[in-house]
């Protein structure tokens, strides 16, 4: 009922810099918090940062500064830029978002999951 579609990830040098976007779309009510998780080789995913419907933001401590989250309500879109890219940045990213659907005679919260897109910092 629900796609979220990720884009822009490649390899970018360190220091660097990489805008990821992911689209929504299918048959929702609305979305509600969006966000951006990673998982590198090994590791267990992590949220990278996440955005309220309302806008209110919040960040891994390890991005802060570095990396901003946004969202396009209208388009139903979530970006993140990333700057100052390191290559312990290195890691598949994917977007996430909490959606409420109308299946007569309820709405039902649910989440989503984007296939995620490849990130690589390396020189």
């Amino acid at each position: 009922q629900v796609q979220l579609v990720e884009s822009g990830g490649g390899l970018v040098q360190p220091g660097g810099s990489l805008r990821l976007s992911c689209a929504a779309s299918g048959r929702f009510r609305s979305i509600n918090a969006m966000g951006w998780y990673r998982q590198a080789p090994g590791k267990q995913r992590e949220l990278v940062a996440g955005i309220t419907s309302a806008g209110s933001t919040n960040y891994a401590d390890s991005v802060k500064g570095r990396f901003t989250i946004s969202r396009d309500n209208a388009k139903n879109t979530v970006h993140l830029q990333m700057n100052s890219l390191k290559p312990e940045d290195t890691a598949v990213y994917s977007c996430n978002a909490d959606v409420t659907l109308r299946i007569d005679p309820y709405y039902i919260m649910d989440t989503y999951w984007g296939h995620g897109t490849q990130v690589t910092v390396s020189s």
